[in-house]
């Protein structure tokens, strides 16, 4: 692609050459003849300079320069854009691999593609360009939209319902047993989870993620809600549209999510809990509360942001009130003992006077 033709894809303008040609995508500090390269601040724009990168994307405040610039309102977005230009997502072939297993009562689009060592079970229908990459065991009544991506060793419980443009990483498990249980008589009696798992459109789930099917019902993952590694969904919880869940959360079952929210990196919600939308969580905080609509809470237990960093400030204190206390009750035991006994000799200068 030209500069001009970048610049036209995201909205942007061109400062020096239009008709340049650009062959690839990298960091300043590895970028080549031919690439193009991105600077959203001063600091990468000084780098981006001294590389032999062909052309830089920057935002409105970048000076110019002698290479030649593409210059559009919101640098990141352009570049999130831009890259699967660059680095377009492999698209593997059509057809079902002679190792995998399907079905007999399955649909499969002619498009898709069932990898290596695949299981489809029965009356699973799987849409157009959908992808299972190998060793994915999708089951029994499973539900999969269009252009849906299955990484390796993927697994959905039966009567997984997942919608378009959905990608669920690698290990990941959806549809797995709620953890139900009721103490009857000494044991632990489990509690049968019949429910299923919705995943709707433009989710993504990390690798090793977790997501249990409800106890009756369904459990929610809302349309454009991006998931990361190594997180836990239980039982019957609903999130909102376009939430962040962070690595090593844990939501325990039936707490609700709104829509935009941000659960930082090991983060923990109890159960039962109302969570509003566009809410945000900070990192390694418990959640034992609901939380209204657009508030940022901290700590464990999690309190709104405002209280907690009062709480930071006083923890950091600890110290030097703990160094006064000891000084004043020093001077309270002198003091005392010099009221006890008339006689006693005169404190030291800077000591508390009888």
């Amino acid at each position: 692609m030209t500069t001009r033709q970048v610049a036209e894809l995201l909205g942007g303008t061109v400062e020096g050459n239009p008709d340049l040609p650009l062959t690839g995508f990298a960091p300043a500090h590895t970028a080549k003849a031919g690439d193009l390269t991105f600077a959203e601040n001063e600091l990468y724009f000084a780098a981006a300079e001294s590389s032999a990168a062909a052309a830089v994307l920057v935002g409105p405040d970048i000076p110019t320069s002698q290479k030649t610039l593409i210059r559009v309102q919101q640098p990141r977005i352009a570049f999130a854009r831009v890259l699967p230009v660059f680095f377009p997502e492999a698209v593997p072939p059509h057809g079902i691999h002679p190792t995998a297993v399907v079905a007999a009562s399955a649909e499969v689009a002619p498009n898709a593609h069932i990898g290596p060592h695949c299981v489809v079970g029965e009356r699973v229908r799987i849409a157009a360009h959908c992808a299972l990459l190998g060793g994915n065991h999708v089951g029994d009544d499973c539900l999969l939209g269009e252009d849906t991506r299955l990484f390796p060793n993927a697994v959905l419980y039966p009567r997984t319902q997942v919608g378009a443009r959905v990608r669920i990483h690698a290990g990941a498990v959806v549809g797995s047993d709620g953890y139900g249980y009721v103490l009857d008589q000494g044991t632990h009696r489990k509690i049968p989870q019949v429910g299923f798992v919705v995943v709707q459109d433009d989710v993504e789930i990390g690798a090793n993620t977790t997501i249990d099917r409800g106890a009756l019902g369904a459990t929610l993952i809302g349309r454009g809600t991006k998931i990361d590694n190594l997180v836990q969904i239980a039982h019957n919880v609903v999130t909102g549209e376009h939430c962040l869940v962070i690595s090593q959360v844990g939501i325990a079952g039936s707490t609700r999510l709104g829509s935009y929210v941000t659960l930082a990196g090991q983060v923990g919600l109890a159960g039962h809990l109302k969570i509003g939308s566009r809410v945000t969580v900070g990192a390694q905080s418990g959640v034992m509360n609901n939380i209204p609509d657009g508030e940022k809470w901290l700590g464990s237990p999690a309190v709104h942001e405002r209280q907690a960093k009062r709480q930071y400030i006083g923890i950091s204190r600890l110290p030097d009130l703990a160094r006064d206390f000891d000084r004043l009750e020093r001077r309270l035991e002198e003091l005392e003992r010099r009221l006890g006994d008339p006689t006693a000799p005169s404190a030291a200068p800077g000591e508390v006077q009888p």
